[in-house]
């Protein structure tokens, strides 16, 4: 097993064949890769056909070989840093980057609001305290504040909703989708019931 530690898949490019919530696959000259990815990066992929081009990260283990792909530099990263955490493995760390934007997470763990991580991305306590312990001082506290500011006024947001019965899945979701240079409550409040409402009709 040695010698994988110089095998590196650095990034994958071809044809998207197929988007799926954890995993894409991508055809690439007669052999089609299965590349496990975050929700959030699944969101951003382009139409199935079309060509893409993911960074990657190889996860070696004595019974297989893993590949997970990332959209950019800054997804690539936060994953690493994750998967240094004690007690977090790849398919841990792509958990948690399913459950909120990159920057939201890193915003979270650098002003070292527990509380905030764990209603951002719905991770338990006693690992997003973990998460923080471990990585804060590895993610740069400056321009962070406007993210923080965003991330409260989705919270609002999200029980608001929930408390008028949808699900938080259903919330996470529309607030996902909505502009985020919309920062005020009243009116992401009203962008997500809009969604929310269009995605009701449309199904």
């Amino acid at each position: 097993m040695t010698g994988y530690n110089y095998f590196v898949i650095y990034s994958i490019f071809g044809k998207l064949e197929s988007t799926h919530e954890d995993f894409a696959v991508v055809s690439v000259g007669g052999l089609s890769f299965k590349v496990n990815v975050s929700a959030v990066t699944a969101r951003s992929l382009p139409k199935n056909g079309l060509d893409v081009k993911l960074l990657t990260h190889l996860h070696v283990r004595e019974d297989v070989l893993a590949l997970y792909g990332f959209a950019n530099e800054s997804e690539l990263g936060l994953f690493e840093l994750l998967t240094s955490v004690s007690g977090i493995g790849p398919k841990s760390a792509l958990s948690v980057m399913s459950l909120a934007p990159v920057e939201r997470l890193k915003a979270a763990i650098a002003s070292g609001e527990s509380d905030l991580l764990q209603k951002s991305s719905g991770i338990g306590r006693k690992t997003s305290e973990r998460i923080i312990l471990e990585l804060r001082d590895k993610i740069s506290p400056g321009g962070h504040h406007e993210t923080i500011k965003l991330m409260e006024s989705d919270n609002d947001v999200y029980e608001a909703l929930t408390g008028l019965g949808y699900t938080g899945t259903q919330a996470k979701n529309a607030l996902s989708k909505i502009d985020p240079k919309i920062t005020e409550v009243k009116e992401r409040l009203r962008g997500a019931l809009k969604i929310l409402k269009n995605e009701k009709r449309a199904s």
